[in-house]
């Protein structure tokens, strides 16, 4: 007799209510999750993946209905329980007991004037524990159990006394509070870094194997989900793509959009689709970085060494790479080169010129124009207020370039540059998608020439289609326009994917520099073997890759 599934989600449809019509965001979905097992649900922003994830703990917003369908948990005596149109009550009896919520973002999820333990206690207040001693005694088991040095010093601290990875503990030891059995992890790594994500995937992992809880996690990676899952569901536009064991879909997929997914997740990637340039003979750096230091003053106590001696040139028309964790001096380095930080000691020149002498005034605004930025987020370096086209003329306005038809020319054509249709300088950024926000911050940055872009973290907030879209867009750019880049990225796949050299830089110091393949495929660092080790999907190419790492049914 077969085991029934602990959750089992059939032919279930969603939909929401805007102004302007009703979207139909889930299709007819089947899924199952097992106890003790692991199913990822895969697929780009606006898939459906976590509308799904949502409807299955009752936390859909208020204009989504699910219009069709069945959500049903098996309890541990095997009675099935039916959770589509379950009463609001009946829900806050099941949130926390029988599902556990781990959500994506640390930082806007946890309360930012409530201590740790408070926010750990939570569900077990909700829950009818009163006791205090009981309570505080369960937080710190809680804590330990997630792996938090000094439990009873962090269920005092705050959140912003702790690491993104720290936070993220903290959000699994509230979900784990009530040994739920099914545990719904909404992106629970997407805003870490690789070590740090491989860290927080193990210890899901962990406490899967000790509870025997099933785990539904929901991920736009490919590569996460070639490490973690049994079970691997597909979505795209609402509907599900294909299924089956993870092995079999990594390893032979039918459908054209996994395949995508597959050739468009860095890591998983059998090749690197560039030759890696190389300096001319003779040919001088565009950028020559020594002996860089940066100090930032602390009350009370010695400065704090964000970065020390950093070493490193960039010859004209290539690709450098600034690798390393958060807090490994990589985005004060790229701050520092583009002119908007004076370091404490230590020489940048860029293009002869030497940007520590700058000073301030004119000759650092003329000096800006040789070195532009892309940020990170795409979402918070574009003015909601204006139009696409008053965003790329704003820079040719503020260094006083060309008259005002001619700045709008100037729009136009860098929006054709970044293929981007004419008609999107009407809009406004909230009307874009993340990928083409993306490619208006980088017409932005390319409208006044530069020779050096200084690219931060670029594409790590960008589902992997829209990443490698990005990609193959700066790389064209390059051969056409002739740019230099400064990659600043703690992701090592897409390093290995379009940088000529490295710098891996650890605690404001570097440990490994040189030519990609050399570093890449030969770390002589233990912290960069580390980095390498981490990358998801990394350990799973050789066998889950290839059919024939597949077992015959």
């Amino acid at each position: 007799m077969s085991v029934p599934p602990l959750l089992q989600i059939t032919d279930l449809s969603i939909t929401y209510r805007t102004r302007r019509a009703t979207v139909e965001a889930v299709r007819g979905i089947d899924l199952s999750v097992a106890r003790g097992q692991v199913t990822a649900l895969v697929g780009e922003s606006g898939s459906g993946k976590s509308s799904a994830a949502q409807a299955a703990i009752g936390l859909l917003p208020e204009n989504g209905r699910i219009t069709g369908g069945s959500i049903a948990l098996t309890g541990q005596d095997g009675s099935r329980e039916e959770l589509v149109s379950l009463p609001e009550h009946a829900w806050r009896g099941l949130r926390g007991t029988r599902i556990g919520l781990i959500p994506q973002d640390p930082t806007s999820s946890l309360d930012p004037v409530r201590t740790i333990g408070a926010s750990v206690a939570e569900p077990l207040r909700i829950h009818g524990w009163h006791d205090r001693e009981r309570i505080t005694a369960r937080v710190h088991e809680l804590l330990d159990r997630v792996g938090l040095d000094d439990p009873a010093l962090r269920a005092r601290q705050y959140p912003h006394e702790l690491s993104g990875g720290m936070r993220q503990r903290v959000l699994i030891a509230a979900a784990l509070a009530l040994d739920p059995d099914l545990l719904i992890a909404d992106e629970p790594t997407s805003a870490l870094d690789v070590t740090v994500q491989a860290t927080v995937l193990d210890l899901i992992d962990e406490l899967r194997d000790s509870t025997g809880a099933g785990v539904l996690l929901i991920t736009h990676d490919l590569a996460v989900a070639a490490d973690r899952a049994d079970q691997l569901v597909v979505m795209r536009g609402g509907r599900i793509e294909e299924s089956g064991p993870g092995a079999a879909v990594l390893a032979a997929p039918t459908a054209e959009y996994t395949r995508t997914l597959l050739d468009d997740a860095p890591s998983l990637r059998q090749g690197v689709d560039r030759r890696p340039r190389r300096p001319e003979p003779g040919q001088a750096p565009l950028v020559r970085v020594r002996e860089l230091r940066q100090e930032f003053p602390r009350p009370g106590s010695a400065p704090f060494v964000a970065v020390d001696g950093i070493c490193f040139d960039i010859a004209p028309g290539t690709t450098h790479a600034l690798v390393g964790e958060s807090g490994s001096g990589k985005t004060t380095t790229g701050r520092a080169i583009a002119g908007f930080r004076r370091p404490t000691a230590g020489s940048i020149e860029v293009d002869r010129t030497e940007v520590t002498a700058l000073g301030g005034g004119r000759a650092l605004r003329d000096f800006r124009s040789t070195v532009q930025l892309v940020h990170q987020n795409p979402f918070g370096s574009l003015d909601p207020r204006q139009s696409i086209a008053a965003i790329l003329e704003e820079p040719l306005r503020n260094t006083r370039r060309g008259s005002r038809s001619q700045r709008r020319s100037a729009a136009l054509h860098h929006l054709e540059l970044v293929s981007l249709p004419p008609e999107v300088a009407s809009r406004r950024p909230r009307e874009l998608s993340g990928g083409q926000r993306q490619r208006v911050a980088i017409a932005r940055a390319l409208i006044l020439q530069p020779e050096l872009v200084v690219l931060d973290e670029a594409v790590s907030a960008l589902d992997v289609t829209v990443q490698a879209q990005i990609l193959r867009l700066l790389a064209r750019l390059q051969d056409e326009l002739g740019l230099t880049y400064l990659l600043i990225s703690h992701d090592l796949a897409v390093v290995r994917q379009v940088a000529d050299t490295v710098s891996v830089l650890r605690r404001g110091r570097p440990v490994e520099a040189g030519p990609v393949e050399r570093v890449l495929e030969g770390p002589h660092h233990e912290y960069t073997q580390a980095l390498l080790a981490a990358i998801p999907g990394a350990g799973r190419q050789a066998d889950q890759l290839h059919p024939e790492a597949v077992p015959a049914s």
